[in-house]
């Protein structure tokens, strides 16, 4: 008599499990966070649309100055399409945006997409330097004090870190064009018609960066450093420079990358009183030209690209923590 096994068979198909390792974690991810920022930059731009125009001032009047007619105010309403509702406005500004045309600039008679671009790059060398130059010398001073922490000597190390913590931006700024453009004339002090010109914005900015990232460095660290896996990797001979920077380093990397990326991502927005201050031409000193002429489309224009190039550097440091720390998995069910 031959024997039949009546249970189900729950193994599964090979078809079904080949479709499930088909799913890339990572791609899914990254989908989702793509979906995820073109309703972000949605409703960025709806926001903006409807404070600027809720805000005081006429754009038509800023453009025709106090001597115009009422007439010619009219006239100037009419060719910005300022004549119309706020909702046809709208409509209209959503039907263009579909076609990347984000209307002409008031104050530079050009399309506003391309002034914006003209003036990004000088915004990005300028926070490339400045988070260059803050991860060459936060980190290792971080775990400088990390390694002295509670010591004399960090004492001196904290007291610079919280006194660059505490100095505003266009102060300290003032401060270097003083000494280094006026009282030694070396550097120059506004423009950016040399490299040279680059130093003292870049220094400008990093000196706020370097003292709240080393300050976030020497926390981690110092948590990284008493916990029991360092424990017993001493137990086992690791030395103190090898633990510091090939396991503590590693595994305090993913909060100073968060704080890193977010920094730089607020660089890229424009640091509106660093480029004021030393006349840069970059997107933060075109924001505030925009804010002052009431331009509309440029100052749409400038939110943007800003917020997409914001949602695309939070992009990227989101897909490097599984590269620090394996133990972090994107998607669903991420640690």
């Amino acid at each position: 008599m031959t024997l039949v096994d009546s249970r189900p068979d729950t193994r599964p198909s090979p078809s079904s499990s080949t479709s499930k390792r088909r799913v890339n974690p990572t791609a899914v991810y990254v989908v989702k966070r793509l979906a995820q920022s073109v309703l972000t930059i949605f409703l960025t731009l709806t926001t903006v649309f409807v404070l600027i125009r809720l805000a005081p001032g006429d754009p038509a009047y800023a453009l025709a100055g106090p001597l115009a007619s009422t007439e010619d105010l009219a006239k100037i309403r009419v060719s910005m399409g300022l004549d119309k509702s706020v909702v046809a406005q709208y409509f209209i500004y959503l039907g263009d945006l579909l076609h990347l045309d984000l209307g002409t600039s008031y104050s530079f008679q050009a399309p506003a997409l391309d002034v914006v671009l003209e003036r990004l790059p000088y915004t990005i060398t300028l926070a490339l330097s400045a988070i260059i130059l803050t991860i060459l010398l936060a980190i290792p001073l971080g775990v400088w004090m990390a390694r002295h922490a509670d010591t004399r000597r960090e004492l001196a190390a904290n007291v610079l870190s919280i006194g660059g913590q505490s100095m505003p931006e266009f102060w300290s700024g003032l401060m270097l064009v003083t000494i280094f453009a006026v009282l030694l004339p070396i550097l120059p002090a506004a423009g950016f018609t040399t490299w040279s010109a680059l130093i003292l914005p870049t220094v400008t900015i990093a000196i706020l960066q370097i003292a709240l990232i080393s300050r976030l460095v020497r926390r981690e660290m110092v948590a990284a450093m008493a916990s029991p896996y360092a424990t017993v990797a001493r137990s086992r001979g690791v030395t103190e420079r090898a633990l510091t920077w090939r396991y503590a380093m590693r595994n305090s990397s993913v909060p100073v990358l968060t704080a890193l990326g977010t920094r730089f991502a607020g660089m890229l927005n424009g640091v509106v009183v660093v480029e004021v201050v030393f006349a840069w031409p970059g997107v933060g000193s075109l924001v505030v030209r925009a804010l002052e002429t009431r331009d509309y489309p440029l100052i749409q224009a400038t939110v943007l690209v800003t917020a997409a190039l914001t949602i695309l550097v939070q992009l990227i440091v989101d897909l490097c923590y599984p590269l620090l720390d394996p133990r972090v998995r994107l998607g669903k069910g991420s640690s």
